[in-house]
């Protein structure tokens, strides 16, 4: 017996790239990608960075994370089959907020980017500071910058 484990991504040029695929279920009637399921895919997106990170959501020693804050830019619609691409990327942190941009893309060509913003709490919902480990921990995934011309 096969022991099969889901697709959790893969890290590159210091951003986590999650090949996805548009079901019947992430549409509406048209068989275009409902707005609100890019978020799904988003979350996709982290959570499998974290799990590819070593920092798993729910794990305990690290803790939760909850979105406090999502901009979000549509482009171009997903349509039922395609196969997309949901490349995220980790761009720092200030107190307990962790700042990722994200993109769902299809072929190369950006469809929806996202701005997100997520906080480290404690059990109970409340806001805390990461750890000095999970501080260092996450500075050694920061995306590098973009180069200047």
């Amino acid at each position: 017996m096969v022991d099969a484990q889901p697709d959790t991504g893969r890290l590159e040029a210091g951003q986590h790239l999650l090949p996805a695929r548009v079901y019947y279920e992430d549409t509406d009637f048209t068989g275009v990608v409902y707005h609100a399921n890019y978020l799904r895919f988003f979350e996709r997106g982290r959570s499998e960075y974290l799990r590819v990170m070593g920092t798993p959501p729910g794990q305990p020693d690290w803790g939760a994370f909850a979105v406090i804050r999502a901009e979000v830019d549509f482009r171009a619609p997903a349509r039922i089959h395609d196969a997309l691409l949901v490349r995220t990327a980790f761009t720092g942190m200030k107190g307990p907020r962790l700042n990722f941009e994200q993109t769902v893309e299809r072929g190369g060509v950006v469809l929806c980017a996202a701005k997100i913003v997520a906080v480290a709490i404690h059990a109970d919902g409340r806001a805390r500071r990461p750890s000095a480990a999970e501080l260092s921990h996450w500075e050694r995934h920061r995306a590098p910058p973009p180069a200047t011309p």
